[in-house]
C-alpha cells in the first residue's frame, strides 16, 4: 500500500467583467502562448478569496473586488513526457470568483509569464479555444453570462488557515 496521498492541485480565478468584455491574460506556458483568466494556485496561510485578489493583482497589475463566488470547478490535465520531462498528470480544483477591477497599478510589472492583458468580449473567447490554457476559461466565462452567483460566505475558511504549521 502507498503512503503517497494523491492531492489535487487547488487553484483560484478572477472573473471580471465590464461592458461586455473580459479580463484576460496572454502567457507564456510549455504549450505556447495562452489565454487564461487571472487565476493561480493557492499559497499557504490563505484563503481562496484572498488567493484570487493576490493572482489578479500579480498578473493584471489590477486590484480585484471579489463579489460572488462563480463556482468550483474539476479539471485533469495531462502532458506526455518528453525528452527530459516525466508525463504530467494533474487534477485542478479551482475557486472561481466574479467581481470587478480599477484601473492598473502605475509601474507595477505583470508577473512572469505573464505577456499582457486583454478585454476579449465572449464571442471572442469562444473563437480562441484553440489557445486557452484550460477548458475552465471558458467554462467560467458561460457561468458568468448564464448569472451563476453564489455568496462570498459559501466558502468557510478555519482560523487554522492562518496560523503558522497550521495549528490552532
Amino acid at each position: 500500500m502507498s503512503t503517497t496521498r494523491w492531492t489535487p492541485s487547488v487553484t483560484v480565478a478572477a472573473i471580471i467583467e465590464r461592458d461586455g468584455r473580459f479580463l484576460l491574460v496572454e502567457e507564456q506556458t510549455q504549450e505556447g502562448l495562452r489565454l487564461n483568466n487571472p487565476a493561480g494556485h493557492l499559497d499557504p496561510g490563505e484563503s481562496t478569496l484572498q488567493a484570487a485578489v493576490r493572482e489578479c493583482l500579480e498578473e493584471t497589475a489590477c486590484h480585484f473586488v471579489p463579489q460572488a463566488l462563480l463556482g468550483v470547478y474539476q479539471s485533469r490535465f495531462h502532458r506526455p513526457a518528453r525528452p527530459g520531462h516525466a508525463a504530467e498528470d494533474i487534477t485542478y480544483l479551482r475557486f472561481a470568483y466574479a467581481g470587478t477591477v480599477g484601473e492598473p497599478e502605475p509601474g507595477r510589472a505583470l508577473d512572469e509569464p505573464i505577456v499582457r492583458t486583454l478585454w476579449l468580449t465572449p464571442d471572442e473567447i469562444r473563437a480562441s479555444k484553440a489557445r486557452h490554457r484550460s477548458p475552465l476559461l471558458l467554462a467560467c466565462i458561460e457561468d458568468h453570462l448564464a448569472g451563476r452567483r453564489h455568496p462570498l460566505g459559501l466558502v468557510t475558511v478555519d482560523p487554522s488557515v492562518f496560523v503558522p504549521g497550521g495549528a490552532a
